[in-house]
């Protein structure tokens, strides 16, 4: 059987953006899973029935530590000679990429869910710029996950067009609909939850999920929700996700706020969010960049309405006032003014929540995408042999 490598820069992006993907791409190649964290990446390969293979990586500019990473997977993919290498992240992509040019990986694919450079100005930003470039020069093909994120990529002029390509309509890993369904969760269990909370049972509840960072609009989001408290003070404030104050981090006073106010309960981490969006009346996700928000996809598979910043990914899942709404980037009035909308027009609310999941079903199922992605190998592999 072909082997098949594909890399993240950590495991908790093969265990969520790519879950289920690797198991089912094992059925066709020997497929190896290589990231960071050794022990972790470790429990990954035995959970999904991939093999491992650990490469010391980090999200940070590391220049000396990266070479010592290009080096030793050049090593490893010459000794397994795989027929195809296959990254996504930032940090992950220009590893792979090299190592894979290096060992003369006969079909090297990168994956581009996001650019966090866009955030980034100066000196780091001509470093994160040129980073990218060289990725995609080495790279056979490029896949952004979205058609707007496609377009940045043209508009920056890292690629040529030829070596782009979106799957489908868009995502990294489709979304499991019989997995991220409403109907598993039944009214006792969803009572039960709220008052483990804390959450009055008849507060309308916005749910927020990711990294709780300046860069995903937490910032804008607990502006917003307190000043709709003010006026509205049966709603409710769900964060489910973990701080990063090392890399991006949240003001003090935002943190205080969201402390010291009842109606806004954070749950850290979690491994399984269906709970949550089983419990809330719509998603608040105000982030400032993203390639294709899996969270978006998810909070539709629940038959959540979403409210999302026009930006690349999220104004393609999201058709304004039809399964959600779309408002200006960085902007907590804007916020304000749709969390009110939704708060107070509970027949709109309605009708978004009914359009919500059959748009992810019709558009993003999981296995189609599986489908899509595994007649890409195999179109690479079969033009190898043409040549």
């Amino acid at each position: 059987m072909k082997k098949l490598i594909r890399v993240t820069t950590i495991p908790l992006s093969l265990e969520k953006l790519l879950e289920g993907q690797l198991t089912f791409m094992s059925q066709h190649y020997r497929v190896t899973a290589v990231s960071a964290a050794e022990s972790r990446l470790q429990k990954y390969g035995v959970d999904n029935h991939v093999g491992t293979y650990f490469v010391e990586l980090s999200r940070a500019i590391t220049p000396v530590a990266d070479l010592k990473a290009v080096l030793k997977l050049t090593r490893y993919l010459r000794k397994e000679k795989p027929l195809i290498i296959h990254s996504h992240t930032p940090k992950a992509g220009i590893i792979s990429m090299l190592a894979g040019w290096l060992a003369g990986v006969p079909i090297r694919l990168h994956t581009v869910a996001g650019l966090p450079l866009l955030e980034v100005q100066g000196f780091k930003r001509k470093i994160l710029d040129l980073v990218e470039k060289i990725t995609y020069k080495l790279a056979h093909r490029v896949f952004p996950n979205s058609f707007e994120l496609k377009k940045i990529i043209l508009d920056l002029d890292f690629a040529e067009e030829s070596k782009l390509k979106v799957l489908g309509n868009g995502s990294s890993n489709g979304i499991d609909t019989t997995y991220f369904d409403p109907k598993q969760f039944s009214s006792e269990y969803k009572s039960e939850l709220k008052n483990s909370l804390a959450i009055p049972q008849d507060d309308v509840i916005f749910v927020f999920v990711g990294r709780l960072v300046k860069e995903k609009g937490i910032e804008e989001l607990i502006l917003a929700f307190n000043e709709l408290r003010e006026n509205f003070p049966d709603c409710s404030l769900l964060l489910i996700g973990p701080y990063e104050q090392d890399l991006d981090p949240i003001s003090d006073e935002t943190i205080k706020k969201i402390e010291n106010d009842p109606k806004i309960i954070t749950t850290g981490y979690q491994p399984d969010v269906r709970p949550y969006f089983a419990i809330a009346d719509a998603l608040a996700f105000p982030s400032y960049r993203e390639g294709f928000p899996n969270v978006v996809l998810q909070a539709g598979a629940m038959s959540l309405p979403a409210i999302v910043t026009n930006i690349n990914g999220c104004n393609e899942i999201i058709q304004d006032s039809e399964n959600g709404l779309i408002i200006p980037v960085k902007s907590h009035k804007a916020l304000y003014k749709a969390m009110k909308k939704l708060l107070e027009d509970s027949n709109f609310r309605h009708q978004l929540t009914l359009n919500a999941r059959n748009t992810i079903q019709k558009k993003y199922e999981r296995e189609y995408f599986w489908q899509i992605l595994l007649k890409e190998y195999k179109e690479l592999e079969s033009s190898l042999k043409h040549d």
